[in-house]
């Protein structure tokens, strides 16, 4: 075999293993904040590692290092991201709970009031002539 062909069976390899990986990956579900912000922080890292590294005659390694390091930036990123999220989710449901309980007790309140009404009512008829007071001459 050529040096050639050896080359492009690796790259096929390559690019079959990226493919499985890219594949299986993306089949867990929806990416998280932090996943999010990994992936983000490795393509610009990796981008701009690879500038760098073309500038001083090695790309690859440029990429490498800078993938890396963007990797580790967009993580912590993502990370931080991901809390706050985490933090308004449990503050929305927290006011959705006293949301309810103002409503329950809004009601038990109504109910109160109308219960007294018909107490006042039962003690105080509603017709004049039930109150019956002797004229004065």
């Amino acid at each position: 075999m050529t040096s050639c062909q050896i080359r492009k069976r690796l790259s096929v390899r390559i690019i079959g293993v990226a493919l499985l990986a890219t594949t299986v990956g993306c089949a867990g579900g929806p990416l998280s904040t932090r996943e999010k912000g990994a992936g983000i922080g490795a393509l610009g890292g990796a981008a701009a590692g690879g500038l760098i590294g073309a500038a001083v005659g090695r790309p690859g390694v440029g990429a490498a290092i800078g993938g890396g390091l963007g990797l580790g930036a967009g993580a912590l990123v993502g990370d931080q991201l991901q809390g706050h999220e985490n933090t308004n989710q449990y503050q929305d449901q927290q006011i959705r709970n006293n949301q309810t309980e103002l409503d329950r007790q809004r009601q038990e309140l109504q109910r109160l009031k109308r219960q007294q009404g018909e107490l006042i009512l039962c003690h105080f008829p509603k017709s004049p002539r039930a109150y019956s007071y002797p004229r004065r001459p």
